[in-house]
């Protein structure tokens, strides 16, 4: 068996949560909502570690700078 992250640990820990939360309700499209979210804060993390730095950010990312672009106004983190 694979040993977990502390990533992994803290997904699974969150994902646990929004189980409790949902209560009796059916989740939907879950596997897209947890990518979204993770994209996001991966994103948000990267411009704060590069202070905004585009081309260091997508270097770190390791994306093109005009993938991250494209990203970014999908999350709406764009000026």
């Amino acid at each position: 068996m694979p040993t977990t992250t502390p990533l992994e640990k803290a997904v699974r820990d969150q994902l646990d949560r929004y189980f409790e939360d949902l209560g009796d309700s059916a989740p939907n499209d879950m596997l897209a909502m947890v990518n979204l979210c993770v994209e996001r804060a991966v994103l948000q993390v990267a411009l704060e570690r590069t202070e905004g730095n585009q081309t260091r950010a997508a270097d770190m990312l390791g994306i093109t700078r005009g993938t991250l672009r494209k990203k970014l106004q999908v999350h709406q983190l764009t000026a």
